[in-house]
C-alpha cells in the first residue's frame, strides 16, 4: 500500500534529502506544498505530515493548529523538524498532539526509522475497526493462536445480528452504525464486569463481534448481554414500529416483507484440554453454532460443549 507523507516548507528544501534517505522504499510518496498550501496536504489525508520549522512564514504551531483543526486529519501523526533548541518551544510543539520534534542537524539513521516505525504504528491501527475501536481479525486471530499455544481454557464468544439488513434498509446505514455501536458497548460493557478475567474482544467487521473469555459462567453472561440489547435496541426504532413488532421492506420483486425488531444471535464455543488445535477449526465449528442460533425466533444463544479429541 502506497504510503503518502506530506512535507510542509515553503523552500521545498528538504524533499529531496528525504527522497535520497527512503531511495529504496518504493511504498513512500513524499509530496512537498508551502504552508498556504497546506490545505491541499489536509485534503488529501496523508499517512504521515512533516513540517520544517526553520522555512515557513507560518510558525509550526499556527501549522499544527490547523493540522489538529482538521476534522480529517486531527490524528494524522505530525513531525516537526527544527533548529530550534529551546526546551520550552519543544514542549510547545509537543503538547499539540505532535508524534515528534526532530533537532538539525538530521540525523538519517534517526529520521528513517522514526518516520518507518510512526507508518508502521499507523499500518497496525487500521487494523481496528474505526466505528468501535476495537481490534481487528488479525489481532483476534493472534489472541486465539495465543491461547492455544498455552494450552489455556476459554471460550470464544460470536456476536451477530439478526435482521440487521432490514433496519439498514429502513433506517439507513447511519442509524445502522449507531446499532453496531450500541452493540460493541454492551458487550464490552459485560464482559469486562466478569472479574479476573483475561477477556478479549474484538469486531470481525459488520454487525459480526467476538469475545475470547476465560472459562466461566457462559449462561449468565449471555444472558445479561441479551437482556440488555432487547430492552436498548426499541430507542433505535419508532414508536410505530415498537408497536406493530415488525418493519416493511420491499423485495426485488416489489412484495412487501415484513421483518421483526433487530435480535442478537450469541454462539459460545468451549476450548478446553486440547479439543481444538487452530483458531480455524473453532471459526467452522462456531459457524455451525451460530447457525442453530439464529434459526431459533428473537435473540438467544447456543453453548458447544465439545469433548476433547482422544
Amino acid at each position: 500500500m502506497l504510503q503518502e507523507v506530506y512535507i510542509i516548507d515553503d523552500k521545498a528544501e528538504l524533499i529531496n534529502k528525504v527522497q535520497e534517505i527512503f531511495k529504496n522504499e518504493r511504498e513512500y510518496h513524499f509530496v512537498s506544498v508551502k504552508a498556504t498550501d497546506m490545505e491541499i496536504a489536509l485534503e488529501n489525508i496523508p499517512t504521515l505530515i512533516i513540517v520544517e520549522d526553520d522555512n515557513n512564514e507560518m510558525s509550526a504551531v499556527e501549522i499544527c493548529q490547523k493540522i489538529r483543526n482538521n476534522e480529517d486529519n486531527n490524528i494524522t501523526p505530525v513531525i516537526v523538524i527544527s533548529s530550534n533548541y529551546d526546551h520550552d518551544y519543544r514542549v510547545k510543539i509537543l503538547n499539540m498532539s505532535v508524534q515528534h520534534f526532530i533537532l538539525k542537524p538530521i540525523d538519517e539513521k534517526y529520521f528513517y526509522y522514526t518516520v518507518k516505525n510512526i507508518i508502521d504504528f499507523v499500518s497496525i491501527n487500521r487494523r481496528i475497526s474505526p466505528l468501535t475501536g476495537l481490534p481487528g481479525n488479525v489481532q483476534i486471530q493472534t489472541e486465539m493462536k495465543k491461547r492455544l499455544l498455552k494450552r489455556d481454557a476459554f471460550a470464544v464468544m460470536y456476536f451477530d445480528l439478526d435482521n440487521f439488513k432490514a433496519y439498514n434498509d429502513v433506517y439507513g446505514f447511519s442509524n445502522g452504525d449507531e446499532v453496531i455501536k450500541l452493540l460493541a458497548r454492551i458487550i464490552v460493557k459485560n464482559i469486562h464486569n466478569i472479574e479476573y478475567g483475561n477477556n478479549f474482544i474484538g469486531h470481525i467487521g459488520g454487525d459480526d463481534f467476538v469475545a475470547i473469555i476465560d472459562k466461566y459462567d457462559y449462561d449468565k453472561i449471555c444472558k445479561e448481554i441479551i437482556d440488555e440489547f432487547d430492552k436498548k435496541i426499541l430507542e433505535y426504532y419508532t414508536d410505530e414500529d415498537i408497536e406493530r413488532g415488525y418493519v416493511e421492506v420491499a423485495n426485488r420483486k416489489g412484495i412487501i416483507e415484513q421483518f421483526p425488531i433487530v435480535s442478537l444471535s450469541i454462539a459460545v464455543v468451549e476450548v478446553e484440554n486440547g479439543n481444538f488445535v487452530s483458531p480455524l477449526e473453532i471459526g467452522e465449528v462456531s459457524a455451525q453454532v451460530k447457525h442453530m442460533a439464529k434459526e431459533m425466533i428473537g435473540s438467544t444463544y447456543v453453548i458447544n460443549r465439545r469433548r476433547a479429541k482422544k
